[in-house]
């Protein structure tokens, strides 16, 4: 079908050095940049459909991205080789030096997308991995794939399908589409990012966060921090959050000798069975059992 994407975009200082490489395809459309960033360049992309970007260079220490707003100088991760960017989802940039740049884009029409991997996995969990972002640095094959597209783009020298299988395959090797060994890394959070949430959620220790507020904190948008933090840490946002509120009520436990409704109400908890259930599925012990198989209890 024909197809052009839908996009707002706004960029500053950012200077287009070679004629756009693109061709339109079969519901998709490939786009080939070569670039030039100056210090404090900036941009802004929303897509109302699926993209997928594909540095040919290594980029992670000149640009900065977010999902949550413009303040990349507070709330960022440094920009990966590629990246699957889910319908919808917006994301800013911040160019820290001159950098020379070139990247392969891929619009895709959702619907595209979704006739192209249901067959295989079925439509539900094709809605799910569509939904998912993507963010990896060592793209392998990947490249090879990418540079075989760009040559298409500029130059198509077999039938059009040939394209489009090409772009498939980038499809399914970037997509974190689960299989019997499990689903792929969808990225993860920067030692940075996870210092940032620690001193957040710890100066909070005594209220409610949500996955929202957490995403929030470092940067990412709240389906983005989900779908990369289990990957960092092995638990979701809420199991981790619950983990550290019952490391503060052991540290209360045995430093300050806290009568449990007092330490419930300090950590936030509904009340003293709250916690008591809470510390019993994190640990395995009730609160007041396992103070006393403690050394100095």
């Amino acid at each position: 079908m024909s197809y052009r994407p839908s996009m707002i975009w706004h960029t500053e200082g950012i200077r287009v050095t070679a004629p756009v490489r693109w061709r339109g395809l079969d519901g998709m459309m490939g786009a080939f940049w070569e670039a030039e960033s100056q210090k404090g360049a900036s941009g802004y992309y929303l897509a109302e459909d699926p993209r997928i970007m594909i540095f040919f260079d290594d980029v992670s220490a000149s640009i900065r991205m977010s999902n949550s707003g413009e303040d990349v100088a507070q709330h960022y991760r440094p920009m990966t080789r590629a990246l699957y960017v889910p319908a919808g989802m917006p994301m800013w940039t911040k160019t820290d030096a001159i950098h020379y740049f070139a990247h392969l884009n891929l619009h895709i029409h959702k619907d595209r997308l979704l006739r192209f991997i249901a067959p295989s996995i079925g439509r539900s969990a094709a809605l799910s991995a569509l939904r998912r972002p993507v963010e990896i640095q060592d793209v392998g094959s990947i490249e090879t794939l990418a540079r075989l597209t760009v040559d298409e783009l500029s130059q198509p020298t077999r039938h059009v399908l040939f394209a489009e299988s090409l772009v498939g395959s980038i499809v399914t090797g970037l997509l974190d589409i689960a299989d019997g060994a499990g689903p792929r890394v969808a990225g993860r959070l920067t030692q940075a990012q996870m210092n940032r949430l620690v001193a957040y959620v710890d100066a909070r220790a005594n209220e409610r966060v949500t996955v929202a507020e957490m995403a929030a904190a470092v940067g990412l948008s709240e389906s983005w921090f989900a779908a990369v933090f289990k990957q960092t840490t092995g638990q979701t946002p809420l199991q981790w959050k619950l983990a550290k509120r019952i490391d503060h009520a052991k540290r209360m436990l045995m430093e300050n000798r806290f009568p449990l409704a007092e330490i419930a109400d300090r950590l936030g908890f509904s009340d003293q069975a709250h916690l008591t259930k809470a510390f019993r599925q994190v640990v395995g012990e009730t609160p007041a059992a396992w103070r006393k198989m403690q050394p100095s209890a």
